[in-house]
């Protein structure tokens, strides 16, 4: 139960992606330019950068009461915009950026307790629940969708009443097993065995969920109301699935034989495989720091950073330099004023800046994009289109580890073969303003940055040690608000620019048409995602060795 209240607060929390379906409304209400639109976007996504005051909250406060003031912040945040939209109060606009902000913090804090419910409840399937659960918050923006065509598909300012009162009323669905949370005892290994099984059923119908949303999700308006419900059914099923399996239970072990699950879908390294891996490094090179290491699992589990005193070294002149050795080992903990001098920290960066976050400026943009094509009328469907390919690519990340005793491959490699369709989307989108050119990119794009999201964690903690993952991994996603704003800048120069050409001059809320409004932009974020790429494919080509150094040593464990 608290598994699936967990993916509930996901799949109604990710608010920000349904921003392109109202901002053309709040952009005439507002009588602002593109660019000061683009800020109010920038805003949503600075709110990442406050995430941290969610760990400060819980050290003094409960785990629910975190979660209600979550709620209440989106829903001031929401609340007080769609009153805006609907001219019922008039607020500067320096206050609706501060809604906006506080807005996108409140989706920061959801995340926090989704995390560490998750952490709490699961020690021994942790990265099997983390990842499930990340993946529906990709779905959301399909979910709100369907909400909103059965209520009003007129109302473009619908989705901010439902961004505002949608996660307060699953926080109440959600109460109950947070705060019945059973005691953490520890598993037997059938238990665990099961589990899994019970994970791998829940991956299936995730997919069931997201094929459910993309083919029935553009549908008319009359139907709308019967699928949103069957949409609520296909997430409230998997309360089903324990009685299933506990009333079956005869078939457990042939039907866990046939999946023969090593590893799990958010962390590729085991915590018991990479022990070995390490007592191997230690022995073939003495010089390597010696680093106590607690475990992938303990790690998550206390959230802690092992004090740990590195042996002296030569090169202490070198601390403010850019670090170009490779990686000797993964999991190797590397704290904050370590990643920053590394060269692969700034591959991964670089890969991640130019990929999966230019995707999610795009999908901030669609409903410009739409409009200034004549296609105003296909917003909600593009949404849907984008959400749903991200929510896929989000549970394709857990696919190389299911691969990985017929296949392996490491995973910075399926990174950057994660960001190979983001490039040829946007060349395909510069070439053509047809209506397939636009649905094919965008779905594209949607199944590359749902990767790139998901397979992020996983990356930093096997690169960068699990120990560290929590504050390397917010050092990594400041690419996000920084992003946001310059792409998104670069967008709205652009289109105010020609905006302007065709009307002789820029006036408050102008509109673009044809296709010059985003070509050039096109271009450039086809580019820039050139160079996401070519800096994944040498983070490949840099921690291959390592990875396949560790992946020798799994399946040839020598005794000692």
């Amino acid at each position: 139960m608290i598994l699936v209240a967990t993916i509930w607060i996901q799949a109604f929390t990710g608010t920000n992606f349904d921003f392109s379906a109202y901002s053309s409304q709040l952009k005439a209400v507002l009588g602002v330019t593109q660019v000061q639109l683009n800020y109010l976007a920038v805003a949503s996504d600075l709110g990442k950068a406050f995430g941290w005051s969610s760990g400060l909250a819980l050290m003094y406060m409960p785990l629910w009461v975190v979660m209600f003031i979550s709620a209440f912040m989106g829903l001031v945040g929401y609340g007080l915009q769609w009153l805006v939209i609907r001219d019922i109060i008039a607020l500067p606009y320096f206050m609706v950026f501060l809604l906006c902000l506080l807005a996108g913090c409140s989706i920061c804090w959801f995340n926090t307790v989704c995390f560490v419910l998750c952490i709490r409840n699961f020690p021994t399937n942790r990265p099997l629940a983390i990842s499930l659960t990340v993946s529906f918050n990709g779905v959301s923006a399909a979910f709100y969708n369907l909400a909103a065509k059965a209520l009003n598909p007129s109302s473009s300012a619908l989705y901010l009443l439902l961004n505002a009162f949608i996660p307060l009323f699953t926080s109440f669905a959600a109460l109950v097993p947070i705060l019945r949370q059973p005691p953490l005892d520890p598993l037997p290994a059938d238990a665990v065995r099961r589990d899994q099984l019970i994970f791998l059923l829940l991956n299936i119908l995730a997919v069931i969920t997201g094929l459910y949303l993309l083919l029935l999700g553009s549908v008319s308006s009359s139907a709308a109301l019967l699928l949103f419900t069957g949409a609520i059914f296909l997430l409230i099923l998997p309360l089903g699935i324990p009685g299933i399996i506990y009333a079956r239970d005869w078939s457990r072990r042939t039907i866990y034989s046939s999946f023969h699950l090593q590893g799990s879908g958010f962390i590729l390294v085991d915590s018991d495989d990479l022990e070995l891996h390490k007592e191997l490094i230690s022995r073939e090179n003495n010089s390597a720091n010696g680093l106590a290491y607690t475990g992938i699992t303990d790690g998550y589990a206390n959230g802690s950073i092992c004090a740990q005193e590195d042996k002296p070294s030569e090169g202490c002149c070198m601390t403010m330099i850019i670090r170009k050795d490779p990686l000797v080992m993964l999991g190797e903990e590397q704290k904050a004023g370590m990643l920053v001098r590394r060269l692969d920290f700034w591959l991964y960066y670089f890969a991640y800046f130019c990929g999966g976050t230019i995707g999610l400026v795009y999908s901030n943009n669609l409903g410009q994009i739409a409009q200034s094509l004549g296609q105003s009328s296909k917003t909600s469907s593009l949404i849907t289109l984008y959400s749903s390919f991200s929510f896929f690519g989000r549970l394709l990340s857990a696919a190389p580890d299911f691969m990985r005793t017929k296949a392996y491959f490491a995973r910075t490699g399926w990174l950057a073969i994660a960001l190979l369709p983001t490039p040829i989307a946007f060349f395909l989108l510069a070439s053509s303003g047809g209506d397939t050119a636009l649905h094919t990119g965008t779905a594209l794009i949607g199944l590359s940055s749902g990767f790139i999201f998901a397979a992020a964690v996983s990356i930093t903690s096997e690169l960068f040690g699990p120990n560290s993952v929590g504050v390397n991994h917010n050092i990594l996603i400041t690419n996000i608000p920084v992003g946001s704003l310059v792409y998104g800048l670069l967008s709205a120069l652009v289109y105010d620019a020609n905006a302007s050409s065709v009307h002789g001059f820029v006036t408050d809320s102008v509109v673009c048409m044809g296709r010059k409004c985003y070509l050039l932009t096109f271009l450039w974020w086809g580019c820039i995602s050139l160079v996401g790429l070519a800096s994944s494919v040498l983070l490949f080509l840099r921690t291959r060795p390592v990875y396949d150094r560790f992946e020798e040593n799994r399946r040839s464990p020598v005794l000692y």
